[in-house]
């Protein structure tokens, strides 16, 4: 609102602004502060539980200076959502000041919360700067970097909000603290080594053995010496050992029940990096941002070192100019990354990281403080009773961690940023969600346990508050309102008690930091789901609020849509591994029409049987022979096919898996993309079993190395009822042509490279065909299938080519790490609720 165009600018008057976004934790007061000092306006600005608050008196011709200014130099790491400005008579303040937060005025919190952020260049000056009172203090932060997340309890974000409150400031820092001028003006972390966190050295049972920065050089020694040091870092505890030191990497795995799962590493510089790994422009700016995530870099072998910039590729009957050697077989990535070409790398991102790189000068396998399968230990004394089987030593510090934070994963997909772990430094800054209903009159793809009167009472006055809980593998959870979803940091998978507990925790702290009480759950329609189980829980005890379950791949649809604001109509297409299915069959190869008016399942892979269920995710043999079976039958059993797949299995083995396929028993369907890529995988004698879900999967991919072929299989789209939706016809891609190729191929002794390229070209063309055929120009793509570079790259080559409008996953895990986003999504834009009259309570 401007002030009355009569008015000169030499009047004074009163400008309010409300600020929301990203603006606590960043420096943003003492910002406002300098600026309103420099063009002599007198006032206050405070934090709120919403944001900012500012008043500021002064000539007309400043005040709008000012309010243009603040927008255009606001500090780097905020963000302005939206600033609302109201112009008012004066009430004669005569200086500038920085009140104290009001946590009252306002009753419903909305203020953003910071991720955690990396050393800025001025803090890592000062801890390598001897006559700087802060040199070696590896606690060391300001208003620009350091912990927020991991450290705050509650809103507004003060000091005595945080874990922080329990160390008071010495004289030198409060008066840092107190100056206007200097970058630490009100920067709730702030510390050093006279009033700050401290630095210990314990044993395996705790026993203190060094202290400060002896304790740092002592770790250090520990590290060269080939043991594994237990680190307790910003968010949580990281297991690091000599990433050079293969023996020693094999021990961690050993010791950590993780035999082949890749491993970061985090390097001591730049430097290092480029001569291990290739480094585009925006990799070398990811690693270096202040979220600084784990990024995946393609590792560098033989003539690549001579092209630095990218990778050679082979033209269909060339020769390879670069073949991966086996990454088993010694090396930096033999073990810590094995039958992988990339390498998870990091730079230092906190204090005590730099001085302990500095100190080493080699790269460090660094990974979470857990068993596989946990979440991370926060608490020393935790981490000594659950880490002493892994760990030699601890170095550990007196800074309380308020939630586990993992690092964040990163890769970089079609010249942008995808997050393929959601964690530290981004988590859990939200996305907003405009509420623009879809109507979807007739969809199937939900269902209530709530009467559409009640479900109607969601109005403008009482407006949705929904506690999303994602899925069961990669949980997060999202707390929505406003139009805004604040997801949480990664989960991890909700398969034991521990994990069980840090998803409920995760839900209490940030519903708690937002005084947060839902009126609506969403959750995943598998029923057998931990999260879905909580959600019925939670709806059977307090009966007022309704639970809805979404159909799992819907939600995944969903997520990008939330994260791009895309209009329907689309066609959505999420390929992943496990889904619940609303026929009762394993969804996993989904094709979604949206509309303003309804959401179809219009396409999907032809169902093939998984022999064993669950055990086949971990035997992708048993993929291939339920493959072999849908197309041979029982012949395969009786010796007429030579294949390492059949060689993989004992006689008596064989025995059981025909009987099972024979009678159906424990053999579920699935039209699941990634068990298809796990069954071609076990096919090709790629990998019979496997240690991690999506390993054969991965191996498939790597195997095309560098390999560039427009080839592929003969396949076809086939029109089947499908009496569960609509009655009308589903397209079913049927896989038997493409599978027989395959086997041609290798019978023929084709390379192993082109079979692997001309398959994924193969899924590649069927998604060309399907969205030629329906004939909507936008198009997402979702779910874990598409975290494989070279589908995903593809798949949206070929669809601009043909002239469509393609968003993926960039900000939002496209993993079922992005399922909690998508649930909420989905809620936010339908206000019409049927529930589905197909299907029991309790599944849908």
């Amino acid at each position: 609102m401007s002030p009355p165009s009569s008015d000169l600018n030499s009047q004074y008057y009163r400008l309010q602004l409300k600020i929301q976004g990203t603006v606590q934790g960043v420096g943003f007061r003492p910002f406002i502060y300098r600026l309103a000092t420099e063009l002599n306006l007198t006032g206050w600005v405070n934090n709120s539980v919403q944001g900012v608050c500012i008043e500021v008196e002064g000539l007309r011709a400043n005040l709008e200076q000012f309010q243009h200014r603040l927008q255009q130099e606001k500090p780097p790491q905020s963000e302005i959502q939206s600033l609302d400005s109201v112009w008012l008579p004066t009430v004669g303040y005569s200086q500038f000041e920085i009140h104290i937060s009001d946590s009252t005025t306002y009753t419903e919190k909305s203020a953003i919360l910071l991720p955690d952020l990396s050393t800025c260049s001025d803090c890592l000056k000062e801890i390598f700067d001897p006559e700087n009172r802060r040199y070696q203090y590896p606690f060391t932060n300001c208003t620009n970097c350091g912990p927020r997340y991991s450290i705050i309890q509650a809103l507004p974000y003060d000091r005595n909000h945080t874990t922080m409150a329990t160390f008071t400031m010495c004289s030198d820092c409060q008066t840092e603290y107190n100056n206007p001028l200097n970058r630490r003006f009100h920067a709730q972390p702030n510390a050093c080594p006279v009033c700050g966190p401290q630095l210990e050295l314990w044993d395996k049972i705790g026993n203190k053995i060094a202290r400060l920065h002896d304790a740092l050089k002592q770790a250090a020694n520990i590290i060269r010496s080939g043991q594994i040091l237990a680190l307790k870092g910003l968010g949580g505890f990281l297991l690091i050992v000599d990433a050079r030191n293969e023996t020693a990497v094999q021990n961690l795995r050993t010791r950590k029940r993780r035999p082949a799962k890749p491993l970061a590493v985090i390097y001591p510089n730049l430097e290092q990096v480029k001569q291990d790994c290739l480094l585009s422009e925006l990799e070398e700016k990811l690693l270096s941002s202040p979220a600084s995530p784990i990024v995946l870099l393609r590792r560098i072998f033989n003539s690549l070192k001579s092209n630095p910039t990218h990778p050679p590729f082979a033209k269909e009957g060339e020769e390879n100019p670069e073949t991966f050697p086996p990454l088993n077989k010694g090396g930096l990535g033999g073990v810590i990354s094995p039958g992988n070409p990339y390498l998870g790398v990091m730079l230092p991102y906190t204090p005590l990281h730099h001085l302990l790189l500095a100190e080493l000068n080699f790269p460090i396998v660094a990974t979470s403080g857990n068993f596989a399968s946990e979440p991370i230990c926060i608490d020393e004394a935790e981490a000594v009773h659950r880490l002493n089987q892994i760990a030699d030593f601890f170095l550990v510090h007196n800074r309380p961690i308020v939630r586990p934070i993992d690092d964040s994963v990163v890769r970089v997909i079609a010249g942008e940023e995808m997050v393929l772990r959601r964690a530290r430094g981004y988590a859990p800054l939200p996305v907003s969600i405009p509420e623009e209903s879809i109507g979807a009159d007739r969809s199937p793809f939900y269902q209530t346990n709530f009467s559409l009167t009640q479900l109607s009472d969601l109005s403008i006055e009482n407006p949705k508050k929904i506690l999303a809980v994602g899925g069961h593998l990669k949980n997060t959870i999202a707390i929505a309102f406003n139009q805004k979803a604040f997801l949480s940091q990664h989960i991890g998978d909700l398969e034991n008690p521990q994990a069980l507990a840090a998803f409920q925790e995760v839900i209490n702290s940030l519903s708690n930091i937002y005084d947060f009480q839902p009126n609506v759950i969403v959750c995943d329609a598998h029923p057998d789901y931990y999260s879905t189980q909580f959600a019925e829980a939670l709806s059977q005890q307090n009966p007022s609020i309704p639970m809805i379950r979404v159909q799992h791949h819907l939600a995944h649809v969903f997520s990008v849509i939330a994260e791009h604001h895309l209009q329907l109509p689309l066609l959505g297409i999420t390929w992943d591994g496990t889904g619940y299915g609303l026929d009762g069959t394993i969804w996993g190869g989904e094709f979604f029409h949206l509309t303003e008016t309804s959401i179809q399942r219009i396409a999907s892979f032809r169902p093939f049987p998984l022999p064993g269920g669950d055990k086949a995710v971990y035997e992708p043999r048993r993929i291939a022979l339920g493959l072999l079976y849908e197309l041979f039958g029982n012949s395969i059993f009786n010796h007429e096919m030579n294949l390492q797949l059949m060689q993989s299995f004992t006689t008596q083995e064989l025995k059981i898996m025909q009987r099972m396929l024979n009678r159906k028993l424990n053999t579920p369907l699935t039209s699941s993309v990634g068990r298809l890529f796990d069954g071609v995988a076990a096919v090709l004698g790629i990998a019979q079993t496997v240690s991690f879900e999506g390993q054969a999967a991965m191996a498939l991919e790597f195997a095309i190395e560098n390999l560039e072929t427009d080839e592929y299989y003969p396949f076809e789209w086939c029109d089947i009822p499908q009496p569960l939706e609509n009655g009308e016809n589903l397209n079913y891609f049927n896989w038997e042509s493409t599978l027989q190729g395959i086997l041609q191929d290798q019978i023929n002794q084709k390379p192993l490279n082109l079979i692997s390229a001309k398959f994924h070209n193969t899924l590649v063309e069927a998604v060309v065909e399907i969205a030629k055929k329906l004939g909507e120009k936008t198009i997402t793509l979702s779910g874990g299938c598409f975290q494989n570079q070279y589908l995903i790259e593809r798949t949206i080559q070929r669809l601009i080519q043909e002239k469509f409008h393609v968003y993926w996953s960039k900000k939002i895990p496209p993993n079922d790490g992005g399922l909690a986003l998508g649930q909420a999504a989905f809620l936010i834009n339908h206000q019409q609720f049927v529930p589905n009259q197909g299907t029991r309570e309790g599944k849908s």
